[in-house]
């Protein structure tokens, strides 16, 4: 009996990594670049900027995932319809939220983000001072 729970097992855990990957073919821009060299070079520009949303720890121009394959297709698609850089980055914000970008602009979500360096050095220095002045 143990051997068919144990095959059951292996079945479900070959079937979940089997259906990981979808069988759909990658977004016609995923991997090919535009025809304009100029517009190319923007789209590569900020697909630098953007954050992977499956690695996170990769740009979507590095990653392989499909879902940067998909992101890489929609900037180069917007750029190539005319859209600014910062047109396409303001859309991906507003839809994946301010972590999708490396360089998060300052609203309420990331005030603390950009204020905690400044409060760290400046606590940071009271503190050396400090230690500074019972020594003497």
């Amino acid at each position: 009996m143990s051997w068919r729970l144990a095959l059951a097992a292996l079945a479900l855990l070959g079937a979940t990594a089997a259906s990981a990957d979808s069988n759909r073919p990658p977004a016609p821009y995923a991997y090919k670049q535009l025809a304009d060299p100029a517009k190319e070079a923007e789209a590569t520009e900020l697909m630098t900027e953007l954050r992977c949303l499956v690695c996170q720890g990769q740009s979507i121009h590095d990653s392989d995932a499909e879902m940067a394959g998909d992101m890489r297709h929609l900037v180069r698609t917007r750029i190539e319809a005319g859209e600014s850089p910062d047109q396409v980055r303001t859309f991906l914000i507003d839809r994946y939220g301010s972590w999708v970008s490396y360089q998060p602009r300052l609203d309420r979500q990331t005030f603390v983000l950009w204020l905690a360096p400044l409060v760290l050095l400046l606590a940071g220095g009271f503190l050396v001072l400090r230690r500074m002045k019972r020594r003497r």
